[in-house]
């Protein structure tokens, strides 16, 4: 349903948020990192052990019919979730890494040269620098890395200056999982297709919580995660144009990517299956579904009204700490306080928070070229869901009151 959730009957679908920690009741804020799961995402999980494990594609007989149905079923739902103008654009991999991996490693491979450019942000995760720098060390090609300023704004200007007529691929973040800030992806797209580059968007943060049309952004592959978005670990989702992955070769040989196999030679399935090779997770992608399911039924616009409500609030009375002070403090983010206390480091703070029962992440978020811009060691990081209330707000403020008074 869109408009106002009843957040308590939203609390309730998840089994995990009824546990104590330490002797608290669990206040979970480590959202960016992966979402707790609701009980209809567990029980698709059991389901399908219990009712119809079999594996897919291959056997004729029920189990493996009502196996192959329920995979392809959620690969549909899927597609209907990012606007992707085919099933064939949908391909299941293990997360987000994994997917720009693939296309580091299989569009790379086939089309970089010598001299080429590679662009990436400052912002970005360390799963969208290193695949570029293996795949760049090997095919002579040279990564730019657009800069920011002291807020961690990407900065577009800049950007424009970059490109150039040996721009092949711009590979950027779609929101920053460390500071929660939302990049101008859709002027990033048209200002390197005006080049002839390709645009690689890590939605691995933004799918949760911004509405996606993969047509409309006229992106060139877009990637995700299914436990950042109430689902399953160890299940991705990659989008790419139908032409290109046409063209690409398989990311790995093995079962279910090939149409004939003779010691003379193999020719390759069709797509998505040319990049599915093996027995994938069948259990998991099935339990995907259901976790699309409840963000569609609850409303993205109904969710992103809640959690900009908790960053707001937890931005204000965040402030009100002394010492304390929050990093990429600007307008229009997206559900994520990174901040730091004056004089004491994020791990310290994280112990403490944690013999509270309040769960935060500590460090660099794996994003150590944007702490080293902003001449940070590492952040805390506070990151919200649908299921957040102001009164977890409340018990991290007190949480946070406590700890810097022991560590002054």
């Amino acid at each position: 349903m869109e408009g106002r959730l009843d957040i308590e009957a939203v609390r309730g679908q998840f089994p995990i948020l009824g546990r104590s920690v330490k002797g608290r009741a669990l206040v979970y804020l480590d959202n960016a990192a992966t979402t707790q799961k609701p009980q209809s995402v567990i029980d698709a999980i059991t389901g399908y052990y219990a009712g119809y494990n079999a594996n897919i594609h291959r056997g004729i007989h029920t189990l493996a019919e009502e196996a192959t149905a329920a995979f392809e079923t959620t690969r549909e739902t899927a597609r209907a979730f990012i606007n992707a103008a085919s099933t064939d654009e949908i391909i299941f991999t293990r997360g987000t890494t994994e997917g720009i991996n693939l296309v580091a490693s299989s569009w790379g491979r086939a089309n970089l040269q010598p001299g080429d450019e590679i662009i990436l942000s400052t912002l970005e995760h360390h799963s969208n620098i290193v695949p570029w720098q293996m795949i760049a060390a090997e095919k002579g090609a040279v990564i730019k890395v657009v800069p920011i300023d002291d807020n961690g704004v990407f900065q577009f200007d800049a950007f424009e200056k970059l490109l150039s007529g040996r721009t092949r691929i711009v590979s950027i973040v779609h929101v920053s999982n460390a500071l929660g800030l939302i990049h101008p992806v859709e002027a990033v797209i048209r200002a390197a297709h005006a080049k002839g580059a390709l645009v690689l968007v890590d939605g691995a943060q933004s799918t949760v919580h911004l509405d996606i049309d993969v047509q409309s952004l006229d992106c060139d592959f877009f990637a995700c995660s299914a436990h950042k978005c109430y689902g399953p670990t160890g299940v991705g989702i990659l989008y790419g144009k139908r032409s290109l992955l046409e063209d690409m070769p398989p990311y790995q040989g093995g079962g279910e990517m090939i149409r004939e196999v003779s010691f003379r030679g193999t020719t390759y399935n069709d797509l998505p299956y040319k990049f599915e090779a093996g027995t994938p997770n069948i259990a998991d992608v099935v339990a995907t579904r259901a976790a699309l399911d409840f963000m569609t039924g609850l409303g993205k616009s109904a969710m992103r009204a809640h959690e900009d409500k908790l960053v707001s609030y937890a931005s204000d009375r965040m402030r009100e700490i002394p010492g304390l002070r929050i990093i990429g403090d600007v307008p229009g983010k997206v559900s994520v306080v990174s901040f730091v206390i004056e004089g004491i480091h994020p791990q310290d703070i994280g112990i403490l928070l944690d013999n509270q029962g309040v769960a935060i992440r500590t460090g660099h978020h794996c994003t150590q070229p944007l702490m080293e811009r902003l001449g940070l060691p590492g952040t805390n990081r506070a990151s919200f869901a649908v299921y957040n209330t102001r009164g977890e707000v409340d018990a991290l403020v007190t949480a946070l009151e406590k700890a810097r008074k022991m560590l002054s």
